[in-house]
């Protein structure tokens, strides 16, 4: 963006460059700099809680007292704060689902 001895921008009108305050007739100072970005890396998120593929701990269901369970974390806040822990029963006929905060 230039600028006119008057303050005001130097715009393109056409084949001319005038000022958009007074109307004078400009030459502008063309620099031209070309900027490549480069690609976004791609990110995969996984969002499969298939049991056959969750890990297991001694944790005890609290609908029908199963002694194990399979769990996953998710960042459900703020980054500053703690992630949450999820819960699910390993008993087939159950599959009692809850979570934990730290």
């Amino acid at each position: 963006m230039q600028f006119c001895e008057c303050g005001g921008i130097i715009v393109k009108s056409g084949d001319r460059t005038l000022c958009r305050s007074c109307g004078k007739e400009q030459e502008i100072k063309v620099n031209t700099k070309i900027v490549t970005k480069p690609k976004k890396e791609e990110v995969i998120v996984v969002e499969d809680n298939k049991p056959d593929r969750l890990p297991t701990t001694e944790k005890k269901c609290k609908k029908c007292g199963c002694p194990r369970s399979y769990w996953w974390i998710i960042q459900t806040r703020s980054s500053d704060e703690p992630p949450t822990r999820f819960y699910r029963c390993t008993n087939e006929k159950c599959k009692h689902t809850w979570r934990e905060y730290s």
